[in-house]
């Protein structure tokens, strides 16, 4: 897995699409549908801790866990300019080694869609799963198998801002749903740019094989949503929201 070291300089320009604190919103909305308080919450994969940092100033006795010292970085920075104490983890999600029981975990921006290998994504469930009191929460969103083959594909798209210009490159395999993403960052210094380069792979699962990692895991569907609503995915949903909880009589 790509450890994001340039990609962690230009995320945040990339993403300035996203509204964390919209999202901060619906995920606080989308407990107390559930009738569950937040607690001690992880914020798994949290990158540039954007999240993390919108979740703190709700309240929320949150920390964040990310794989890249470079995202986290940028996170700790963002944190501290904010006035903001928050405890930031560098380790592999699928290597969770956390330091006390967590009541809630949440995951965003298809982080599992990174991870390409099935033994992977359950090592993270149950990693997850270990970690949560009883009757926890998980809420974690992924792309869709219709937005890696309809919308990614073998699609190329162009960023260009103030900050830098990306081209950003996809090539699709239908075995796994699987998509190479590659991004060429360039960014401008005076009359020349300088040129950085960033690849990963994401990869769709179908419901049904979230729903036997998640099972195996010992963790329980309590719904599935559209992104950013409390209505059931469609056939052309791109993003989709996994809610589920600990079994009562898990002990692994």
């Amino acid at each position: 897995m790509s450890s994001y070291s340039d990609f962690a300089e230009f995320y945040d320009t990339l993403t300035g699409n996203v509204d964390y604190e919209q999202k901060a919103g619906y995920l606080l909305q989308l407990l107390q549908r559930h009738r569950h308080e937040p607690g001690v919450t992880l914020d798994l994969a949290c990158g540039t801790g954007s999240l993390t940092l919108a979740l703190c100033q709700r309240g929320i006795d949150v920390f964040g866990l990310d794989a890249s010292a470079d995202m986290l970085s940028v996170a700790q920075q963002k944190a501290a300019e904010k006035d903001r104490s928050i405890l930031f983890l560098c380790q592999k999600m699928q290597h969770l080694n956390l330091y006390g029981m967590i009541d809630t975990c949440v995951c965003s921006l298809d982080s599992i869609n990174h991870l390409t290998k099935t033994e992977d994504v359950l090592r993270t469930f149950r990693g997850v799963a270990r970690y949560l009191q009883k009757d926890g929460l998980f809420v974690f969103d992924c792309n869709t198998v219709f937005k890696h083959q309809q919308i990614l594909g073998d699609n190329c798209y162009i960023y260009d801002t103030k900050e830098v210009f990306c081209a950003w490159q996809n090539n699709y395999s239908p075995r796994h749903h699987k998509v190479i993403i590659t991004l060429d960052f360039f960014r401008p210094d005076g009359k020349i740019y300088h040129r950085y380069s960033e690849q990963f792979t994401e990869r769709a699962y179908t419901h049904e094989e979230m729903s036997e990692m998640l099972q195996e895991a010992g963790l329980t569907i309590e719904a599935i949503y559209d992104d950013m609503t409390f209505e059931a995915p469609k056939p052309d949903s791109q993003r989709e929201i996994y809610v589920v909880r600990k079994n009562q009589d898990e002990t692994r």
